[in-house]
């Protein structure tokens, strides 16, 4: 047994069982649910009006208690503000100023407002918009919403009254029944969230416990494209399916997924069927991901970008200065999914795991991976995100070890889920590891977070690579019969032969349509 694991297992501070640490935690959950919601309180109630032609935004805003001052989320909100009033009565000037890209109320607040956007500025200056038809604009909310501060116990509804012609998406949960409606509450506000409007293919998808809203935008005609709107549905459905292999479900029940097209006739094919994606927690969880629609459904399978970024959404939310921990367990998982879809044979899974913990060895070995995470340093980003796939790798295996089996990382991450996910609130890497552990029932994750996360260097995986049965020669990974633990090596990437049959059931379907549109095409 390696040094790191010997250590490990003899500084294991034994816990209450699992069932007994849940029975403590479920009451006090439900508890505090409860106590959220009666404490709620009525919403914010905003109704949002957009002109048929998207150049005009008209909000009227009102209040459940008087608020005294409202600000957006970009600072280039201010920009496009055309007029902004208040809406009740005893006010001479009811004109409201901007100072500091926020709104001077008057003394005491105010409990209704009205404002205008210029949405045709504010969609010139989104970037993706650049590569879209204009029946669909992406402006985020950042933009074009004013709102009071949030706290747990407080929530907008918003309702856009817009043209019947005219869709919206957005990340937010729908308010009932009522069409074009939403609930807004707090939320970590990672980065602007995407709203859509216009005309654009929206589809509900079901996958293994959850259903994706999936907004597919349309490109600006330049790029010819193999995969059509079902085609991407069903990549979709794969990629999300392939992350339930996890704990058997996907960990957002209601996600927003906003496809957009991406390459153009002028440069050509993308190097990657999706060149970028990133998960959004902003009013909700959404993943944006941008895709080249002139590549083949077998580029998309075989692409990562989509699994890495539905992966994240295993985790809560980790502050930024704690990204490696994020970073990494989706790059984990994102090769271990990969291969039990079928997508990578085992070896190729492990050969990839080793070349990307050696790019994150090689980066930086003076800083720890809190330091090089705090600083935000281009040149550690290898090490930012691999460190965290390294202490992955050691917990997994260690529960494994542990338990002759048993105990998995997927089962913890799906007690994770069952209990804290999705959450709207941001969480400390400390906080996250010593939650993993209650939930372990026993000390695993936060002596790797105490050995690792302020330790210069990297978390070193060659000994349990060795104990894995895993070789490294010449840069290259073998795989060594009779390995102390080549049974946990096998349960890790093992192949599950339903997804395997479905992603083999697509490319067929895909290689079928090419040949009768070449036969079509003959004639």
């Amino acid at each position: 047994m390696s040094f790191m694991f010997s250590s490990l297992m003899h500084n294991v501070l034994p816990m209450q069982p699992i069932r007994s640490i849940a029975a403590r935690l479920l009451p006090a959950l439900l508890i505090f649910s409860a106590l959220s919601l009666a404490h709620a309180g009525e919403p914010h109630r905003y109704s949002v009006k957009i002109n048929e032609r998207m150049t005009v935004m008209s909000v009227e805003a009102h209040f459940s208690s008087p608020v005294d001052t409202v600000s957006a989320a970009s600072n280039d909100a201010g920009q496009f503000l055309l007029e902004a009033r208040h809406c009740g009565d005893g006010y001479r000037d009811s004109t409201i100023r901007l100072r500091n890209q926020r709104m001077m109320l008057p003394v005491g607040g105010i409990r209704c407002m009205n404002y205008t956007v210029d949405l045709a500025s504010a969609a010139e200056s989104v970037r993706h918009n650049r590569s879209l038809a204009p029946e669909n604009i992406v402006v985020s909310p950042a933009l074009w919403l004013w709102r009071p501060r949030l706290s747990d116990r407080s929530r907008i509804h918003l309702r856009f009254d817009v043209p019947s012609s005219m869709q919206v998406a957005v990340p937010w949960l729908p308010d009932g029944d009522a069409p074009q409606a939403f609930r807004l509450g707090n939320s970590p506000e990672s980065a602007e969230a995407p709203a859509v409007f216009g005309t654009f293919a929206y589809r509900e998808v079901e996958i293994p416990g959850a259903t994706l809203r999936v907004s597919m935008l349309q490109g600006d005609g330049r790029t010819q494209n193999a995969m059509d709107d079902d085609s991407i549905l069903e990549w979709l459905r794969a990629t999300a399916s392939d992350v339930s292999l996890a704990y058997g479900r996907f960990p957002n029940p209601s996600p927003q997924i906003v496809v957009i097209p991406v390459g153009d006739g002028r440069q050509g094919r993308s190097a990657s069927a999706v060149p970028f994606g990133r998960v959004i927690r902003d009013g909700g969880e959404a993943i944006e991901l941008l895709v080249d629609r002139s590549q083949t459904m077998e580029a998309f399978l075989g692409d990562w970008t989509a699994t890495h970024e539905f992966s994240h959404l295993m985790l809560p939310y980790v502050e930024r200065q704690h990204r490696w921990v994020s970073e990494g367990f989706a790059q984990y998982y994102q090769n271990v999914l990969l291969a039990r879809s079928g997508t990578y044979d085992p070896l190729t899974a492990w050969q990839k795991l080793y070349e990307g913990l050696e790019r994150g060895r090689q980066s930086r070995p003076e800083l720890s991976p809190n330091e090089a995470t705090a600083r935000g340093l281009h040149s550690a980003r290898m090490k930012i995100y691999w460190s965290g796939a390294a202490v992955a790798l050691m917990a997994d295996v260690a529960l494994r070890e542990r338990s002759g089996g048993t105990a998995t990382l997927d089962e913890v991450m799906g007690r994770l889920q069952a209990c804290c996910l999705p959450s709207a609130r941001t969480w400390s890497a400390p906080e996250l590891f010593a939650t993993l552990d209650a939930l372990a029932g026993h000390e695993v994750f936060m002596p790797l977070y105490r050995r690792y996360a302020d330790t210069a260097g990297f978390p070193d995986t060659r000994p349990l690579f060795d104990r894995l049965g895993l070789t490294i020669a010449d840069r290259k990974v073998r795989v060594r019969r009779g390995a102390e633990l080549q049974h946990i090596r096998s349960a890790i990437t093992e192949w599950d032969s339903r997804v395997l049959a479905r992603r083999e059931q697509l490319a067929a379907l895909e290689f079928a349509s090419h040949r009768t549109a070449g036969t079509a095409g003959s004639r």
